[in-house]
């Protein structure tokens, strides 16, 4: 199914996305065209490992299907959407090497789990073919930032054995400000995000890892961040990567006024 975990090969970038609107999927629009110039932008991994703010439990697991199941995590969108399938391979053998960087007293393998929204509505942009194993791991909610990006640099080594982390959420993502601005016909893009878009992209390039596990706590955190699921993905790849690697926000923008479509490649 894929090649043996500890093969040598040349180092992988890191890649965090914002996923936005799961209409992306299937829409031809300015973020789904940037999702899928992202495939020139990133070397050919030989597996995947996705971190989704949609797997987002009181635990570390990793999905551990030889064919992980297609999931349509969301509710009230047209039926073209639910009949996407992105039928790409497991990889046992990753998840099993997933587990063992993170410590076998915080993660394990799972079934319970697929490929959620997160992860696919990128993956059939950025690799159409479904022709790379994917492993998703979970998003422990009960920990504080500082154990994300944490386990974010436990995955580090996985960078040289061809697997490309891709984080998946949002910077900004205050879904109660985005809907009801779209149901009015607001374009315009508030101050607070903005500043936190900004003030995230600044720390990014910066590497600076403290002000990102602290940043949920300014008030422009608590208003782009009313729950943290959607900016925890973002830990995970600045913890794999290291201040060497190069930043890069290949996407950048805002959906429905105030959704950051901030996208990230460092490396």
């Amino acid at each position: 199914m894929s090649t043996p975990s500890h093969q040598p090969t040349a180092r992988m970038p890191v890649l965090f996305v914002g996923h936005g609107n799961p209409m992306n999927a299937i829409e031809d629009n300015a973020w789904s065209r940037g999702f899928r110039a992202l495939a020139s932008a990133v070397p050919r991994p030989r597996a995947i490992l996705s971190i989704s703010a949609h797997w987002y439990v009181a635990g570390t697991y990793t999905t551990a299907n030889d064919r992980p199941e297609t999931l349509h995590d969301f509710g009230g969108f047209p039926e073209a959407l639910y009949r996407v399938r992105y039928p790409a391979p497991g990889d046992v053998a990753l998840a099993r090497r997933v587990v063992g960087l993170v410590g076998e007293r915080r993660a394990a393998p799972s079934l319970e789990w697929g490929l959620d929204h997160g992860t696919w509505s990128v993956l059939v942009h950025l690799r159409p073919e479904a022709d790379v194993p994917v492993v998703q791991l979970s998003l422990d909610g009960r920990l504080p930032p500082a154990e994300h990006l944490a386990i974010g640099r436990a995955l580090a080594p996985l960078r040289d054995e061809g697997v490309l982390v891709m984080a998946s959420g949002n910077v900004v993502h205050n879904l109660r400000h985005a809907f009801s601005a779209w149901y009015r016909g607001d374009t315009a893009t508030p101050e607070w995000a903005r500043a936190f878009d900004a003030a995230v992209a600044d720390a990014v390039s910066r590497h600076d890892t403290a002000t990102l596990a602290g940043l949920l706590e300014s008030d422009d955190g608590r208003e782009a961040h009313p729950t943290p699921d959607h900016y925890l993905p973002l830990l995970y790849a600045v913890g794999a990567s290291g201040p060497e690697d190069r930043v890069r926000f290949p996407i950048v923008g805002f959906d429905m006024a105030s959704l950051s479509m901030r996208s990230v490649i460092l490396g």
